[in-house]
């Protein structure tokens, strides 16, 4: 097959332009979810209850979830704590004390399986949340500047800029479909995030050593030609990478639970756009910044003229 081959000759530069006027309509779309609809922040963030209930047996989240559903709590976050028998449970704010929320939760869940105990009742409160979030933000912000920094001293400034233009478009599409789906944006879908920039400059990285290589090598090539031999040059490895990848993150979707729903979807959505970013963006905008064989041949030092 073409895709699979280092000699392929697809002409992923000359649909640059069909791919930038895509990715800013997503922006775009991005940008309005964010400012219409926001960001549905789980409890992780705004605070709330945290129930742990024992079964007498091993016990099913998705049935304990059900039930809590049933009995008006369907925004409750179940998953197995410990031992099989053992469940958290976490909820939104609920209006009354602790100890009154926790009693409510057992009721319902006694209706379904009276042999359930409750083990201990917490609540987060907002300013917990509050630290987690600028905890989060902080850790966001070091690893994008870890990145600049790298992505900086590693590549020409054209190809650096392509790079972290295409990180930044990945995260904005990804929080943006993470916006108008309103999935609970909890620690797991912060993860995500950072797990999307490490994925997103790998690919870059990848290609963008492949370019400066063949600029090096190939000369009197124009520059469209010499990065379109690079991306195809690298484009095996490309697909079969993030076809794994994704395989992973769908298996995870679908058999993973509502628990980490959240995290997978954001990940999906993120392998996606981090694919086609890495071509159409980052290497289609160094090349549209004017990127040339000259601006990455290493520096010639002129050393001491003899004496005559």
């Amino acid at each position: 097959m073409e895709l699979f081959s280092p000699n392929s000759r697809i002409d992923f530069m000359g649909q640059r332009y069909v791919w930038f006027a895509i990715s800013g309509v997503m922006i775009l779309l991005s940008i309005v979810g964010l400012g219409v609809r926001g960001l549905n922040f789980g409890i992780d963030f705004t605070g709330g209850l945290v129930v742990e209930v024992r079964y007498p047996e091993a016990a099913n989240p998705e049935v304990v979830r059900e039930t809590l559903a049933r009995g008006g709590m369907a925004e409750a976050q179940v998953q197995r704590f410990g031992a099989d028998r053992d469940v958290l449970i976490r909820l939104p704010p609920q209006e009354g004390d602790a100890k009154q929320q926790g009693d409510h939760v057992l009721t319902i869940l006694a209706s379904h399986d009276p042999g359930v105990t409750l083990q201990r009742v917490e609540y987060v409160g907002p300013q917990v949340g509050q630290e987690l979030a600028d905890q989060g933000g902080l850790a966001l912000l070091i690893a994008i500047t870890g990145i600049l920094l790298y992505v900086g001293l590693r590549f020409e400034f054209r190809l650096a800029a392509g790079a972290i233009i295409a990180l930044v478009h990945d995260v904005i599409i990804t929080v943006g479909v993470i916006s108008w789906t309103q999935v609970s944006f909890d620690l797991s879908v912060l993860a995500a995030v950072l797990g999307i920039i490490g994925y997103s400059i790998n690919d870059s990285i990848v290609i963008f050593d492949r370019i400066r290589e063949n600029f090096i090598k190939l000369r009197g090539l124009a520059a469209v030609e010499v990065i379109n031999k690079s991306v195809n040059q690298t484009l095996s490895r490309t697909i079969m990478t993030n076809l794994t990848v994704f395989l992973v993150l769908l298996a995870l979707l679908m058999l993973g639970g509502d628990t980490l729903r959240p995290f997978s979807i954001a990940m999906v959505v993120g392998s996606i756009v981090g694919t086609y970013s890495t071509i159409y963006v980052a290497s289609s905008l160094a090349l549209q910044m004017g990127v040339r064989r000259e601006h990455l041949l290493p520096a010639v030092r002129e050393g001491p003229k003899d004496q005559l």
